[in-house]
C-alpha cells in the first residue's frame, strides 16, 4: 500500500533554511505527482509544492516560489523540499503527498503524518 514518510522539521529562526525529505513506498514515482501540502491553525489546507511524475515538471505555490525548491531522487523514492529565507508564516504542519491530477490541481489521494516546521525568534 502507499506510505510516505516524512522527516526534516524542526525549529528555526527567520531568514534559516531546512530540508524536508519524505521517503515513499507501494507505488512507481514515475507515474504519480508527489509533493507537500501544509497545513496551520487557522489557515487551512494549503499546497506549497508538486513534482510530476512522467514529465519531472514543479509547481510551487506564489509566496513560496523562488524560496523553496523541490526535488525527486528516484533511486531512494525520495522527494525533497529544500526551503530558504524562511518566514514566521511559513510555520505549519507540512505533510508529504500524492496528487489526484498530476500537479495541475492542489487536490490530493494520499498523504503522511506530517512534520512539524517552526519559524521563530
Amino acid at each position: 500500500q502507499v506510505q510516505l514518510v516524512e522527516s526534516g522539521g524542526g525549529l528555526v529562526q527567520p531568514g534559516g533554511s531546512l530540508k524536508l525529505s519524505c521517503t515513499a513506498s507501494g507505488f512507481d514515482l514515475d507515474y504519480y505527482s508527489l509533493g507537500w501540502f501544509r497545513e496551520a491553525p487557522g489557515k487551512g489546507r494549503e499546497g506549497v509544492a508538486c513534482f510530476h511524475g512522467s514529465s519531472r515538471g514543479r509547481r510551487y505555490t506564489d509566496p513560496v516560489r523562488g524560496r523553496f525548491t523541490i526535488s525527486r531522487d528516484k533511486g531512494t523514492n525520495t522527494v525533497h523540499l529544500e526551503m530558504k529565507s524562511l518566514k514566521v508564516e511559513n510555520t505549519a504542519t507540512y505533510r508529504c503527498t500524492t496528487f489526484t491530477y498530476g500537479c495541475t490541481e492542489w487536490a490530493y489521494d494520499y498523504w503522511g503524518q506530517g512534520t512539524q516546521v517552526s519559524v521563530s525568534s
